[in-house]
């Protein structure tokens, strides 16, 4: 008789977080969904993203983000949301994309024990090691789109396997 055990393991809640969540944080979450998926781990994680400030609330990534996705086989459908007070609860791991997202999560942690959930999307990769961020593509042309998801995937990959080993 088969059990249902894989639903009995307690489940890994990430939450990445950028500026606006139109581009980083929301491919962030859209790369991590697609390797936890491709590894049948999906019953094992609950996957999310969030932005310091409100004022896509309720977008979709921006557009050319999400041609760039695309083409890598990523669909990206989050709708924008703000970082929440309860997200510290909510979530095991609270990843940041540059200095200011770390730093702003810190001020907005409600205690001690909830800051230390608080990490740097890079310290995950293992080819890009050099980069100490994962710079915004807003401002920039598509060459700037296609570094960020390398570095998210990259990142995504490292911290999924971070997280198997943990198991």
């Amino acid at each position: 008789m088969e059990t249902d055990s894989k639903k009995q393991q307690p489940k890994h809640k990430i939450l990445f977080v950028c500026l606006g969540n139109i581009c980083r944080s929301s491919s962030a979450e859209g790369v991590m969904r697609h390797l936890v998926e491709e590894a049948g781990l999906e019953e094992q994680f609950v996957i999310d993203s969030a932005g310091i400030l409100s004022y896509h609330q309720g977008e979709l990534p921006d557009p050319r983000m999400r041609a760039h996705a695309i083409r890598r086989g990523y669909n990206l459908t989050h709708r924008s949301r703000p970082v929440r007070t309860s997200d510290f609860y909510d979530f095991d791991l609270i990843i940041g994309m540059d200095d200011r997202n770390i730093e702003d999560l810190k001020e907005r942690a409600p205690s001690v024990e909830t800051e230390r959930k608080i990490r740097r999307m890079t310290d995950y990769c293992t080819r890009f090691t050099h980069a100490d961020y994962v710079p915004d593509p807003y401002y920039g042309g598509a060459e700037g789109f296609e570094y960020v998801l390398d570095l998210l995937e990259d990142a995504c990959a490292g911290l999924l396997e971070d997280l198997k080993i943990d198991n």
